[in-house]
């Protein structure tokens, strides 16, 4: 197992499993120890990034510089007329190292951003798939409100049914031309046949 392995199994725990787990860490687990090595030098590499340690490097080397050029000679550490070698070899194994850091800081600042990424994504995805419903129910929910009878044809036809009664009202009304006046028809009754 190669020790520059990816892993982009952001999603899922890493403690799964019946490990035995020693102070919140699976023993024996390669991707913690990886966990905590890049969160460890994500942590550097986000110090080295600050104005504070541009400062605090700036002091320490006029610090440096100041001592092995005004410091009494057997008390310097460090030759100004090897152009300060001790300094210049600090400095470079302090680059040789914060590079690498650096780029390990931002490797995993893209595995977050290429899993963000998915997740909106899908996200949008969904978004978009939930639009799409709204947008054909509210077309269903208009072609439903278009063939329900609006104001104008309900009042058409209450008038219709007002006009219908008003007819059979009058009609009810009127005499029956087919009966002749004060007869009163008697249904076939026999007792009123004497």
């Amino acid at each position: 197992m190669s020790v520059f392995r990816r892993h982009d199994e952001f999603d899922s725990p890493q403690h799964a499993g019946g490990r035995r787990v020693r102070f919140g860490r699976a023993a024996g687990d390669p991707r913690v120890s990886q966990e905590v090595f890049g969160r460890w030098t994500e942590g550097i590499a986000r110090g080295m990034g600050t104005p504070w340690f541009l400062l605090i490097l700036t002091l320490f080397c006029l610090a440096w510089l100041t001592w092995n050029t005004i410091a009494p000679e057997p008390w310097r550490f460090d030759s100004a007329a090897l152009g300060f070698t001790a300094l210049t070899l600090i400095l470079s194994l302090q680059a040789s190292y914060a590079a690498p850091m650096i780029l390990l800081a931002q490797n995993r600042q893209d595995d977050r951003d290429r899993v963000q990424i998915e997740q909106d994504r899908q996200r949008a995805e969904r978004n978009l798939a939930d639009t799409e419903f709204l947008a054909r129910e509210v077309v269903a929910l208009r072609l439903a409100v278009k063939e329900l009878p609006d104001r104008d044809f309900v009042r058409a036809e209450l008038r219709a049914l007002l006009a219908e009664l008003e007819a059979e009202k009058e009609a009810s009304d009127q005499p029956d031309e087919h009966t002749a006046p004060g007869s009163a028809d008697t249904g076939g009754d026999p007792r009123n046949d004497h």
